[in-house]
């Protein structure tokens, strides 16, 4: 399925291609005979919103859990200022002309100038009675995580301007605008008067709305951002731009020469992906291009010449395994005698977890144990155990590191994956601690013990994926 040629695209580039966008301008932005009729959503350089925020996998924090947590008046000034550093070795990586880089440089100081301001003017608001610093931090946690991709965008649009490209940057970051508006009026009004035809947007992944973008998908809002632009201007088609090809295993993990690239999957996969935090693209993201009809394609910025995978609502011809993926996760696991035949204790255990912003991958229970199968760090997993202690003080409460291969096809009817799986691990001198399927058979879920995941992932991926598909494309 090709884009209309008469309309544009709307592309998404990812961190960690970002910290490479000067090697991206005569492969991706300059690649076609016109370089227009496209607009480019882009994410802040890699590592800079864990440095904002907190990191995504440690936990360690940034800028915000600091200030959140402020007890030494200093830790978060600290980290903001080691937040300027970041950005500006970023964009000293990728920009070389010295009139562009001190525009550069002057764009971060201003901006992080002005954070910091704000912040302490709420602080000291907030030491006043009537004011609680804890009514703020949502609109503090937006307020810091759109400084990456305005910085990013800012960067790229001084890059391509000085390879001849009319680009133009769209900050949609809500910076000292007045009014609070939605989501869909600030896209609006950013693009009443750009025509992508003619001139190259280069848009901030972030934008402040009204609905408060990181309540509702915290660090997916870039992508949601992007599926609300496509939808919006009637794109043609949504492009996500990755440093790798989606394939059917991580070729780290099982070889190059053993994996395939996909040709072609749907939306479901793409869920499920998403689930295993191998995101193709956010669920929320998804749904709004499924809704719009939009197809999505996923392609390797580093490989112009590939037309990556294309996502769309199209089942599969054949039932296949298309991708085998895992990660790490930790196992709570609630155990009380008096469970059995009672209600509400798995309600309690989902409260207790939404509060702590915990995430489930997967949950399995019997007659007095339920076990919820979490993206979580340790820190977090204490908090949780304690609250479930006090919560139900005659359980037995406890958490354990394990982690998950997940094997995952668009139609897996027929194919016995659950037993070939389980046999594949034990033909590899592993155990799977644990294995389900679900009545629509469009993944298998296998546990094991967490240095047993990459081993399993191989072993998995060499006994499900056809030796056919190796060698060509899955339609």
């Amino acid at each position: 399925m090709s884009p209309d040629p008469k309309s544009h695209t709307v592309e998404k580039i990812g961190g960690t291609s970002m910290s490479r966008v000067n090697e991206l301008v005569d492969t991706l932005f300059l690649n076609k005979d016109d370089p227009y009729g496209r607009i480019f959503v882009v994410s802040a350089f890699g590592g800079i919103t864990n440095l904002l925020l907190e990191h995504k996998k440690s936990g360690e924090p940034g800028v915000y859990a600091l200030f959140a947590n402020d007890d030494t008046e200093h830790g978060w000034h600290d980290q903001l200022d080691r937040v300027a550093e970041a950005m500006k070795a970023a964009h000293h990586a990728v920009l070389s002309n010295k009139g562009d880089l001190r525009m550069a440089d002057e764009f971060v100081t201003e901006r992080i100038l002005g954070v910091r301001n704000c912040l302490i003017d709420l602080q000291r608001l907030c030491s006043y009675g009537h004011f609680r610093l804890s009514e703020h931090m949502q609109q503090t946690r937006e307020l810091l995580s759109g400084l990456g991709e305005t910085h990013s965008a800012f960067v790229t649009t001084l890059l391509l301007q000085r390879a001849g490209i009319d680009a133009r940057f769209v900050d949609l970051s809500g910076w000292r605008d007045e009014g609070d508006v939605t989501l869909d009026q600030r896209i609006e009004g950013a693009f009443e008067d750009i025509d992508p035809m003619v001139e190259m947007p280069i848009v901030t992944g972030y934008a402040q709305c009204a609905e408060g973008l990181m309540s509702h998908y915290d660090r997916g809002y870039s992508e949601v951002t992007f599926s609300r632009i496509a939808a919006l201007t009637g794109a043609g088609e949504a492009i996500i731009h990755k440093e790798f090809h989606l394939s059917s295993a991580d070729p780290k993990l099982v070889g190059e020469d053993a994996v395939c690239k996909l040709g072609r999957t749907n939306f479901d996969v793409a869920d499920q992906l998403s689930n295993m935090g191998m995101e193709a693209i956010h669920p929320k993201a998804a749904k709004t291009l499924r809704r719009s009809g939009v197809p999505l394609r996923v392609t390797n910025a580093f490989d112009p010449g590939d037309p990556g995978t294309l996502i769309d609502d199209q089942p599969a011809e054949n039932p296949a395994v298309e991708i085998v993926t895992g990660l790490d996760i930790i196992a709570l696991e609630l155990f009380e005698q008096d469970m059995v035949g009672v209600k509400g204790y798995d309600t309690a255990v989902l409260e207790v977890l939404t509060r702590h912003n915990v995430r489930i991958v997967s949950k399995v229970s019997n007659a007095n144990t339920i076990t919820h199968y979490l993206d979580a760090s340790l820190a977090k997993m204490r908090q949780v155990e304690t609250d479930l202690a006090k919560l139900y003080p005659s359980a037995r409460v406890s958490s354990r590191t394990m982690s998950m291969a997940s094997v995952i096809g668009r139609d897996l009817n027929g194919l016995s994956v659950l037993t070939r799986g389980l046999q594949a691990i034990a033909g590899a001198g592993l155990e799977a601690v644990g294995a389900s399927q679900g009545p629509r058979n469009v993944d298998v879920q296998f546990i094991l013990e967490r240095d047993n995941l990459k081993p399993a992932i191989k072993a998995l991926h060499d006994a499900l994926i056809p030796q056919e598909a190796k060698l060509a494309v899955v339609a």
